[in-house]
């Protein structure tokens, strides 16, 4: 592979590191760089994958909510979000995603699991925040 090409694919899929992940981390982590570009792209929001950028998301959500489309609308969306913190959580904490059933979580390294899905979905209903899920995976102040 040429420099110019493994840049391409390093920009565009992450690193090798990222790439050799588990296979349990292949759907959420596609689902979180979506909401990425989606939110680059469409709503000019830049997310970097820091916890302090879980402020934008439960911004974005609770705006989505005053909104009051029907869930099913916004579904593909909250999924993205919710995978989107728990990759934060995985990067900032050392953890790593786990599948069971179709459902995907994240578990630190203290062995505890997280559910970001689930977590979207609260803060549409207006009961949660990826950020303090995110600080109380992670144990950041």
């Amino acid at each position: 592979m040429t420099a110019e090409l493994t840049a391409q694919v390093t920009a565009r899929y992450g690193t090798a590191q990222q790439e050799t992940r588990p296979h349990a981390a292949a759907k959420p982590v596609r689902w979180a760089a979506d909401a990425v570009a989606t939110m680059r792209e469409g709503a000019r929001v830049r997310l970097d994958y820091s916890a302090q950028s879980l402020w934008r998301v439960d911004r974005m959500i609770e705006e989505i909510r005053r909104e009051e489309p029907p869930y099913a609308a916004v579904e593909t969306v909250l999924r993205g979000f919710g995978a989107y913190a728990g990759e934060v959580i995985v990067r900032q904490a050392g953890a790593e995603w786990w599948a069971t059933g179709g459902e995907h979580w994240v578990r630190t390294p203290d062995g505890r699991l997280w559910d970001p899905m689930e977590e979207a979905r609260r803060c549409y209903g207006g009961h949660g925040s990826l950020r303090l899920l995110c600080r109380d995976a992670t144990g950041s102040a």
